[in-house]
């Protein structure tokens, strides 16, 4: 609801800043559906991001093709085949992998791509891709107020779509492969399928919210795709709260206030002021701040009110007992 309030605020700066707490926070979505549902530990997922929003910006630079539908399908596109590339590398093998391999996997493969990017001068090397022009819907320029609402849109839409996912019959399967993975293969489950899908789906995602980054910013650079914009990822999710997607947002929006005003009241040390923060949350809050929210059973793993009935006939007393 906050969100929608923002353009009412007369400075543009604050309308920028919450339209990047959103991006990155459909980023931090998309991590959430790997690791907080399925248990996919994906330390590169930056690379997806960087990756839709490279594409993003060369179709509108290099091709001079700035409408809507064109460049989001193309961001979006371009996250789901480096993620489906990715998938079939880690995890399309016979013998199921292991959360380790997986994340380091996927972190040398973000290193991989910022290094690429940073000395390929088709793409700008390391000064990236800048002066993108404005999205465009036919004729008209998508800038301002009405680019803002819609990567609000955009957000929720995902959101919206992300938790019913998470709450289906297939979101089962996922609590199931993130809780008992071995038993879900000997009841004859392919769990190598659903967590590829679950994969391409989540760099799907991010790709999407890097094209919509690369016209917010209005520039790409290598360091969408490396290391530190993975990192931070898995902060902003381990912040707010796995296995919540909502704790995503809400983390992403909190560590960047936080550091937007730490930066400016201690500009020589904040960074470590923010770190330490994060460092004390993660080791006494390990549910993340949305655990003062929402309560356990309502996050990964229970649907609806099946939890609570379940856990409510099991503290029943049976009849004739004393």
């Amino acid at each position: 609801m906050a969100f929608l309030l923002v353009p009412a605020f007369r400075s543009g700066f604050a309308a920028d800043f919450a339209g990047q707490i959103l991006l990155l926070g459909l980023l931090a979505v998309s991590f959430d559906l790997a690791w907080g549902y399925t248990g996919i530990l994906s330390f590169g997922q930056a690379l997806f991001f960087g990756a839709g929003g490279y594409a993003a910006a060369m179709v509108a630079t290099q091709a001079n093709v700035t409408s809507i539908f064109v460049v989001l399908p193309v961001a979006l596109v371009s996250g789901l085949v480096f993620s489906g590339f990715v998938a079939l590398l880690l995890l399309a093998g016979k013998r199921l992998p292991s959360m380790m391999f997986v994340g380091l996997g996927t972190l040398a493969g973000s290193y991989a791509a910022e290094t690429l990017a940073a000395g390929w001068y088709v793409i700008g090397a390391a000064n990236g891709i800048p002066s993108i022009p404005y999205m465009t819907i036919g004729h008209a320029e998508i800038r301002g107020v009405p680019f803002y609402y819609l990567i609000l849109a955009v957000v929720a839409l995902i959101y919206g779509l992300s938790r019913y996912m998470a709450r289906s019959q297939f979101g089962l399967v996922l609590a199931g492969i993130r809780q008992q993975e071995s038993r879900l293969v000997f009841l004859g489950y392919r769990i190598q399928y659903f967590k590829i899908l679950v994969f391409v789906v989540s760099g799907a995602i991010a790709g999407l919210g890097g094209g919509l980054f690369a016209f917010q910013a209005g520039y790409v650079s290598p360091e969408l795709l490396g290391v530190l914009m993975s990192t931070k990822t898995v902060f902003y999710v381990f912040f707010g709260g796995v296995g919540t997607l909502v704790g995503s947002i809400y983390g992403v929006a909190i560590v960047e206030i936080a550091g937007n005003l730490l930066s400016q009241a201690y500009p020589a040390i904040w960074p470590i002021m923010l770190g330490m923060i994060l460092l004390l949350v993660v080791m006494f809050r390990p549910s993340g701040l949305i655990g003062f929210v929402v309560p356990l059973r309502e996050r990964i793993g229970s649907f609806g009110d099946s939890g609570r009935k379940s856990e409510g006939k099991a503290k029943e007393p049976q009849k004739g007992t004393t």
